[in-house]
């Protein structure tokens, strides 16, 4: 059986990912891709580092499944579905079944090494690229790495737009307008590693992640037909969107669609920014200016008096990253990155230019807007 194999490097972080099932890499090479160097090695060349180990496998996960049942485990939630777990005192091996999405888990922390047992390619695929991305965040904590909650844009003189805020303050309405009207690179759009540097400023580098846009900024953005298109001819978006966003955006549906006081918003793949809709990709700079954004539909782009600053909620720390819980071993420590990091972090940044606007639905209005206030 032939055995496939691919590695991200991003910062100096180094994991592979091996898989018998070519969709399984082939879906970690897409979803890493640029942001995080994800290449095709010979698998013979892994013999040492973080290894992420993925099967399809029914039989395997059926007896991995069974030995958590009948072992004292635990229930937690993970990615939104029941996790059990159980723990190996003596080995520190931690065993684990998802059996709403028929996944199994094994972990050796100590070794480096996770392996991934499912029923379903595209489900273990999906697993796998988050759990590898969970690898890498524990290696880069542990350099030295912090994980904030943002969106980032470049210029091409690597200097690096920050922009904060809960869901539904505007960060990816601020990022995608300004790569659309100014030739930005879009480094990240919900959240970025960042480190500081050997002089007084602030590196930072992508966290790769599907992205949540809204039907009103597709629109806005004149993406509306070009994913109809895209749709039409066969492809799709990230499987975790809603199938009500995907029937809206065939039946060409254009307004936001809410459940719950919740919108449900289009998941598009890192590397279709590029490919669909002519977005190029950044794979780091130097952080520059922060943003701090609100929406008002009716209101024209202003900038306002409020003075914002950085907390410990800007930062992904333990308390904020409830859908993905270290359950696994993999981090070591505190989900954002080590205190006094976060605290060095947040005097640096602070020091930069600060920018509390309000933006509008008008994508051109508000990247010419905010080109002017940032300095692009």
């Amino acid at each position: 059986m032939t055995t496939h194999a691919v590695r991200l490097d991003v910062a100096g972080a180094t994991a592979t990912v091996l898989s018998s099932d070519e969709a399984v890499t082939d879906w970690t090479a897409r979803y890493f891709g640029q942001w995080w160097n994800a290449t095709e090695v010979p698998p013979e060349s892994v013999c040492t580092g973080s290894v992420v180990i993925a099967s399809v496998d029914r039989d395997e996960y059926d007896a991995l499944a069974l030995g958590v049942t009948q072992e004292p485990h635990t229930s937690t939630q993970y990615a939104r579905a029941q996790l059990l777990l159980s723990h190996e005192v003596s080995s520190g091996v931690i065993r684990a079944v998802c059996p709403g999405q028929r996944l199994a888990y094994r972990s050796e922390p100590g070794a480096g090494q996770l392996q991934i047992i499912g029923c379903d390619s595209e489900a273990v695929a999906t697993a796998t690229a988050r759990l590898a991305r969970e690898v890498v965040r524990g290696i880069l904590l542990r350099d030295g790495w912090a994980l904030l909650h943002a969106s980032a844009v470049v210029d091409q003189d690597g200097r690096a737009i920050l922009t904060f805020g809960q869901k539904g303050a505007g960060k990816t309405t601020t990022a995608l307008a300004l790569t659309a009207r100014h030739d930005l690179r879009l480094l990240a759009n919900d959240r970025v590693f960042v480190r500081p540097d050997q002089n007084s400023g602030v590196d930072v580098v992508p966290w790769p992640a599907a992205a949540a846009v809204g039907l009103g900024l597709v629109v806005s953005l004149g993406w509306f037909g070009i994913v109809q298109q895209r749709l039409d001819s066969g492809e799709q978006l990230h499987p975790t969107q809603d199938q009500r966003v995907t029937a809206a955006l065939r039946a060409g549906v254009s307004e936001p669609l809410w459940d719950k006081g919740k919108e449900l918003k289009a998941q598009v793949f890192p590397d279709q920014f590029e490919r669909w809709f002519g977005v190029p990709l950044a794979t780091g700079g130097s952080a520059a200016a922060l943003v701090f954004p609100r929406i008002e539909a009716d209101a024209l782009p202003a900038e306002e008096n409020t003075v914002r600053t950085l907390g410990d909620g800007d930062f992904m720390s333990g308390e904020t990253e409830d859908r993905y819980p270290d359950v696994f071993g993999l981090l070591g420590m505190d989900g954002g990155g080590a205190r006094s990091v976060r605290q060095e972090i947040a005097r640096r940044l602070g020091a930069l230019p600060h920018h509390s606007v309000v933006l509008t639905r008008d994508v051109a209005a508000n990247g010419d807007f905010l080109a002017k206030r940032v300095g692009v």
